[in-house]
């Protein structure tokens, strides 16, 4: 299946903008409030959207953030599910960033995942794959989209694939001067749609003529994608009906034209208001979702 009614997410207690992510990330911003003010918007944002979730027959489990690590809320970045009970960690570019992986987290994910691929210790050469944020995954296809960045390393990407058998399909971008830090800011897959904001990416015929073949696409502008449209995510609600995430910056910026597309697949769209996060975080609605398989 191309998506799952059981997501994982971290509640922060410590959310700010991380200054070890700026250099790489072109959609984060600095603090401009203290960081109590910061924190407790987050907290409301993140529990708005849990609920959101829940209210729509989502699966929701959660674990309460720790000091010290400013982007744990994006929970999907360390560790990715799989059918047939796999799961699989990774290697992550901030130091700050690689704490993440608790012990506590890791130990109930390896009661929960029989099969487990541990590609942690490559970050100790700082050569990042940033798990579902640097894999937009067709899962029913087997097909991994890979944007190259300083936070996904082409060699561990295929190291992945090779792993995990599946084919890559990588591609570059640019955008504000770098690539973007991750493919799932870029484009989602759900089971019959797929969205991909194509302005940035260098070579985008040959990855919407890959895309094309198993999905109908809709393609983003580099504005559409700064507002986030490109990080969204297909889960299943209630009655088994997929639904798609987006939040509502993200869904605000789609022409009508484009929502009468994502209309054609989807009857329900999730919006959470994500502002604080996704101004200081620099991710949205996707990177806090973590798909348990």
């Amino acid at each position: 299946m191309q998506s799952t009614n059981h997501i994982f997410m971290v509640e922060p207690v410590d959310f700010h903008s991380n200054p070890q992510t700026k250099a790489t990330n072109a959609y984060q911003h600095d603090n401009d409030m203290s960081a109590k003010d910061i924190q407790n918007r987050a907290v409301a944002e993140f529990r708005g959207f849990r609920d959101l979730l829940v209210k729509h027959g989502v699966c929701v489990s959660t674990a309460l953030g720790q000091d010290g690590t400013p982007d744990d809320i994006f929970c999907n970045n360390w560790i990715s599910t799989h059918a047939g009970r796999c799961a699989v960690f990774y290697p992550m570019l901030a130091e700050n960033r690689r704490p993440e992986r608790r012990d506590d987290l890791l130990a109930l994910m390896r009661k929960m995942y029989t099969d487990i691929f541990d590609f942690s210790a490559h970050e100790q050469k700082d050569k990042a794959l940033e798990s579902t944020g640097a894999l937009c995954l067709d899962r029913v296809n087997k097909t991994a989209y890979f944007n190259a960045s300083p936070r996904a390393h082409a060699d561990i990407a295929r190291l992945w694939a090779d792993t995990m058998d599946y084919v890559l399909v990588p591609f570059e971008t640019e955008h504000e001067g770098k690539p973007v830090y991750h493919t799932d800011v870029v484009m989602w897959v759900g089971t019959s749609m797929a969205g991909v904001a194509s302005e940035c990416i260098k070579d985008k015929d040959a990855v919407l003529g890959h895309l094309s073949k198993t999905h109908e696409v809709l393609e983003f502008t580099n504005d559409q994608m700064k507002a986030f449209c490109g990080n969204a995510l297909e889960v299943v609600g209630k009655g088994g009906e997929k639904m798609l995430v987006m939040s509502t910056a993200g869904f605000n910026a789609l022409e009508p034209a484009q929502r009468k597309v994502v209309g054609k697949h989807y009857r329900t769209v999730i919006q959470p208001n994500l502002k604080t996060i996704e101004y200081y975080g620099g991710g949205s609605a996707r990177c806090m979702m973590l798909e348990m398989f």
